[in-house]
């Protein structure tokens, strides 16, 4: 996988709308960062040379989108009904029995834990960047902007990133070409060379927050009405061992000069 090399220094980190990520200037070392989130592919090298075997396959179930399996009888999450809990999903079966990866070896992995993302870093020789480390790099450059391009989610009409358009969670219009996952490439870069930095998927951060560990980026089901966490500034949080058909990952290294 390509690494970005990124020179660190001071930067503005946070957004005056944010109450959990206020706006100050914070200070980084050097370091890299994968151009695009670990994919299907790259996620089956790992597990053919390990045997890993992840915590949804442990536990025998994930968190599917009820979009996905509209005639489900599978019990749906109180507070959010758009959530199954399917027996049998997981990264090779995203969407449960039946479901596979075929032409999708180039979309980010999904099904993945803090702790499965974790492992997967440590075998590829690096880590799960600092939350500070991935704002910075999803920024590209740009100070204080709303989004890894400037302030418009879509500067003259055109999409930039895998979110939800239409009403959610009962119609997806798929404007931007994608209803569920999308390739790492579908959508053009940052300006430090970064893919997918919003949207598609949620990343895992290294940091803690209460109890549990920081999500960046918002993902594919992310829509205004409810959750407009594809903003840079914006996280969320969810327990190390969460799993889902949205959370997936890339990775950080130390920079050696």
């Amino acid at each position: 996988m390509t690494m970005v090399q990124l020179p660190g220094g001071l930067f503005w980190m946070g957004a005056e709308d944010e109450d959990s990520n206020p706006v100050r200037q914070v200070r980084l070392s050097p370091f890299a960062i994968d151009a695009h989130p670990v994919t299907n592919d790259q996620f089956a090298e790992f597990a053919a040379a390990t045997g890993h075997v992840t915590e949804a396959e442990h536990f025998g179930w994930s968190y599917v989108f009820a979009g996905f399996l509209p005639h489900s009888e599978t019990p749906r999450v109180a507070d959010a009904p758009w959530w199954l809990a399917v027996e049998r999903a997981h990264w090779r079966a995203p969407e449960g029995p039946g479901s596979a990866l075929a032409g999708r070896g180039d979309h980010p992995v999904v099904h993945v834990s803090w702790r499965d993302a974790g492992a997967y870093a440590r075998w590829a020789g690096k880590r799960l960047p600092t939350e500070a480390e991935w704002e910075y790099a999803a920024r590209g450059g740009l100070d204080r902007r709303r989004y890894p391009w400037g302030d418009e989610l879509t500067p003259g009409g055109v999409h930039r990133c895998n979110i939800w358009q239409g009403e959610f969670p009962l119609h997806n219009t798929a404007e931007d070409g994608y209803r569920g996952t999308s390739p790492v490439f579908a959508f053009p870069p940052n300006g430090f060379g970064l893919y997918d930095v919003v949207g598609n998927v949620w990343e895992w951060c290294a940091d803690r927050w209460q109890d549990g560990r920081v999500l960046r980026g918002g993902s594919h089901l992310c829509h205004r009405s409810y959750c407009d966490r594809y903003r840079v500034a914006a996280r969320t949080r969810n327990t190390p061992d969460s799993s889902s058909g949205h959370l997936g990952f890339r990775c950080a290294r130390d920079r050696v000069s």
